[in-house]
């Protein structure tokens, strides 16, 4: 005989009893053993003791030296003119660089044609070779002369008792840069649909004020970090101007005094302890802007407030 009753068992509660309201109890979880990682961990920090101690045992880096120089008014003094190139060229570079972009968009193709063979001829070649070319420009121009060609002439510059290493330098690394951030400001601004664009048009905003309220504060996500990036390389390679030639900056001026005292370790790492400090400045610096710019983009709720969507979500269903 089957049997169909259908009602709960003793101690059972049904399906509208009072324990059927009751949360699960939680859910015990044993964190899975990862022996290798603790293994790896070990051997590293084995490893860089081991160097850290070999470093400071080891008379050859000749930490007395470092520690002399290290704040010499010399190379806090070649750390400013470091800076001033890195800003100077990146200003040169952000602006020429977002012209170039608008001119690889424009349905212009002659502005196409330029702005393409500008980035073939700057990307193709070495920075350091467009430098040492900037340190010739005394040599291939003797004079610069501005006028009516065979005419009245109504500037000139004789270009041969023209001091200007640090211009040289700052025009080489900034045109050179120009190139790379052409991409990235282009690649920043396809980035951002075109439905944005048409919709900015229906409300009745011009084109100059599209860019500056729509497009670039969305581009600015993607360009904002790889420009960090650029910013942080432009930093090191202005170690480079040495192809001008330009003595005064970091490298140089470390350069300078091992020269003098046939001491290249020391003054090495004393030049390297402040490129990392700067370049460790500016990566805060970017952090804090990647995170101004990427508001909206992401949210992490927290535990209450998911707490609070569940419970939201429960008098609902309740209701």
């Amino acid at each position: 005989m089957v049997d169909n009753d259908t009602r709960p068992a003793p101690g059972d509660p049904g399906p509208g009893g009072a324990d059927s309201t009751r949360e699960p109890e939680p859910i015990k979880a044993v964190p899975l053993r990862r022996p290798g990682r603790w293994i790896a961990a070990a051997v590293i920090l084995v490893l860089v003791a081991l160097f850290v101690y070999g470093a400071a045992t080891n008379p050859a880096y000749r930490w007395d030296t470092y520690g002399k120089y290290l704040f010499d008014s010399r190379i806090t003094a070649g750390a400013i003119v470091t800076l001033e190139l890195t800003v100077c060229a990146m200003a040169i570079a952000v602006a020429l660089g977002t012209m170039l972009a608008v001119m690889r968009l424009s349905p212009n193709p002659v502005l196409r044609a330029t702005a393409w063979v500008y980035l073939w001829i700057f990307r193709g070649t070495p920075v350091f070779v467009q430098l040492v070319f900037w340190g010739l420009v005394p040599s291939l121009y003797s004079q610069i002369q501005l006028g009516v060609p065979f005419g009245p002439q109504f500037f000139q510059l004789d270009v041969q008792q023209l001091q200007a290493a640090f211009t040289f330098a700052v025009l080489g690394l900034g045109l050179n840069e120009a190139a790379y951030m052409a991409e990235i400001v282009r690649a920043g601004i396809n980035s951002v649909g075109e439905g944005q664009r048409e919709a900015s048009f229906a409300l009745g905003m011009s084109w100059n004020q599209t860019m500056r309220r729509t497009v670039l504060p969305q581009a600015m996500r993607v360009i904002i970090p790889p420009t960090g990036n650029e910013l942080i390389g432009m930093l090191k390679t202005t170690s480079l101007v040495t192809g001008i030639p330009l003595s005064t900056d970091l490298f140089g001026r470390a350069r300078d005094i091992y020269g003098v005292n046939f001491q290249p370790i020391p003054l090495l790492l004393v030049a390297a302890t402040w490129y990392l400090a700067i370049t460790s400045v500016l990566m805060v610096g970017q952090y804090y802007l990647e995170r101004y710019y990427s508001r909206g983009v992401s949210r992490r709720l927290t535990a209450k407030q998911l707490q609070e969507l569940a419970d939201a979500q429960q008098v609902e269903k309740a209701k």
